[in-house]
């Protein structure tokens, strides 16, 4: 499950698999799905990460 994150004010939603960041909840619910699938990450997927 995905961990929601403040950052500078403003709510993130983290991938507890790989720790990349997305505004949005279903981005970060992707990631987690394709890390814990592929022990590896999307290029696809992280491209909609924030920093």
């Amino acid at each position: 499950m995905v961990q929601k994150v403040f950052r500078a004010g403003k709510a993130h939603f983290q991938c507890k698999e790989c720790g990349f960041s997305y505004k949005d909840r279903i981005w970060a619910e992707k990631c987690e799905q394709y890390c814990k699938k592929y022990h590896s990450c999307s290029l696809e997927i992280t491209k909609h990460s924030v920093s």
